[in-house]
């Protein structure tokens, strides 16, 4: 039980390392050409692996909100087997944004994940970010671009589109502003449950950490992502892959 605790432990503070980088269906598709539009609803479809064990499933989910331009993603993931056992509930990050000049613009952010909440608001005109992070106040001064755990991966996949990806992003992650450093790694035709995809491929890492996570987004359906992996000095501990897709 120890070592499953354990493994859970990492398994949760992996989905947190997934979401502050980047950041996601009943069947698959074959790849086409990404639409007009700066983002395209869709839901994906991933299996979690920790170190080749089968951990779990995640969800990523993009829908329109109630007012043009305005969007709200979802991303879910569920603990199986004996890893329910500690994650007996889901963990949800959900953020409320708006696209404008073809970037994200958080407007609040909610995350659950067992006992622990957190829920922010962005106050654009004062420049903060309100709210509370496990029952204590949050108070954060936003920089420009500033995002959430998981507005930044639509943010991405934009950036990523429109080849302007920044070599730092601030994120709001529980009552902190935290910054990441990302890097293109070049390009890769990978094998996944929808088929052979060409991708493009992203590292981030925060500043004096020794985890770096790769992810491949795929320029053929609208720069998803469709493969994540997050290595510790050099060693694989942790990978997502796609599943099925559907729009």
């Amino acid at each position: 039980m120890k070592r499953i605790h354990h493994a859970c432990r990492v398994l949760g503070a992996a989905w947190m390392a997934l979401a502050a980088a980047s950041v996601p269906m009943p069947r698959a598709i074959a790849a086409e050409s990404p639409p007009a539009a700066d983002v395209a609803p869709f839901a994906a479809h991933y299996q979690a692996n920790w170190k080749s064990i089968n951990v779990g499933t995640s969800e990523l989910e993009l829908k329109p909100d109630s007012q043009p331009n305005h969007y709200v993603y979802t991303w879910t993931t569920t603990a199986r087997g004996v890893f329910r056992i500690l994650y007996s509930s889901d963990v949800t990050y959900k953020s409320w944004f708006a696209i404008a000049a073809k970037h994200v613009r958080p407007d609040k952010y909610r995350a659950t994940e067992g006992s622990s909440n957190v829920s922010v608001d962005f106050d654009w005109d004062e420049r903060r970010a309100r709210g509370l992070s496990e029952g204590k106040p949050v108070d954060i001064k936003l920089e420009p671009g500033t995002q959430d755990l998981a507005s930044i991966q639509v943010e991405v996949m934009l950036d990523l589109k429109n080849g302007s990806l920044p070599a730092i992003f601030h994120i709001v992650d529980k009552d902190e502003l935290k910054d990441f450093t990302y890097s293109r790694d070049g390009t890769a035709k990978i094998r996944t449950a929808l088929g052979e995809i060409d991708t493009v491929v992203v590292s981030s890492r925060r500043n004096g950490d020794n985890r770096v996570l790769r992810m491949w987004f795929a320029p053929s359906l609208g720069f998803i992502p469709v493969q994540a992996e997050r290595t510790r000095d050099g060693k694989l501990e942790f990978a997502m892959r796609i599943k099925s897709l559907k729009r």
